[in-house]
């Protein structure tokens, strides 16, 4: 059973930064010690959306995450597609099924984990309330576990692991997430809140004791920070990834 206090814990982290770095010694504690967590709100019947709008958390080397991600290989991933199909949680022995059918990208992508290293784990897919969101993570096992050793582990533990995953990944969904090279300034924020709070440009000028031009111009760069074209998709935008109407931490 999960303990209580374990829960309270994630449940009161104020940043992804240290939920994150517990979560990954939660799992390496049951055998896990590569996980990757990914999501999008920006779904669609051909793509997952822009990379760089992606939540991505992950404690796999950069050798690994430079070309599984960098390079797109996330796309063609077994696991990735199953865990598009699908709600649970599923042991990677289903990719040897998976394969007879793969196509020669998919195939490329086996090849790669294999070189890495990355071969033996579970993968869980989190439940979406809207067709254009989905959530999942993979769990690695670590070097020398093999995938039936992985699955008595899940015998075990997969209750409570699952359990876990689920809660941090709703904790994740609450707390402010700058995607690289997006994060809002303090300025751009206060100006975006306004606007989602109904101001017009000349009301935040006189609330904020500034020219209306100077309003125009944050607003433009706040705009530019999170590659939107109006102003109306960046308080959409900032508002999924908790860049706005939050308690600073």
């Amino acid at each position: 059973m999960i303990e209580t206090k374990r829960l309270l814990k994630i449940l009161n982290f104020s940043n992804i930064e240290e939920l994150w770095d517990f979560h990954t010694r939660q799992m390496a504690e049951f055998g896990f010690d590569r996980i990757m967590y990914g999501y999008t709100r920006y779904r669609t019947a051909t793509s997952l959306g822009d990379p760089n709008d992606f939540v991505l958390l992950t404690n796999h080397d950069t050798s690994y995450t430079d070309v599984f991600i960098g390079e797109g290989l996330y796309f063609h991933a077994p696991m990735v597609r199953w865990s598009l199909e699908n709600d649970g949680a599923c042991s990677w022995s289903v990719m040897a099924q998976m394969m007879q059918t793969g196509t020669l990208s998919e195939r490329k992508v086996f090849d790669f984990n294999r070189s890495m290293g990355v071969v033996a784990g579970y993968s869980i897919s989190f439940k979406s309330i809207s067709p254009r969101t989905k959530g999942a993570i993979a769990l690695t096992a670590r070097e020398g576990m093999s995938q039936q050793e992985a699955d008595e582990v899940w015998k075990e533990h997969g209750e409570d692991i699952i359990a876990l995953n689920n809660v941090v990944h709703l904790r994740i969904l609450t707390l402010p997430y700058d995607a690289p090279g997006r994060a809002l300034t303090r300025r751009q924020r206060e100006v975006l809140v306004w606007v989602g709070d109904g101001k017009t440009i000349q009301d935040i000028a006189v609330l904020l004791e500034l020219t209306p031009a100077t309003i125009e111009k944050h607003l433009r760069l706040a705009r530019e920070a999170l590659s939107v074209e109006t102003t109306a998709q960046a308080v959409l935008k900032a508002a999924f990834q908790n860049q706005m109407f939050v308690l600073d931490a």
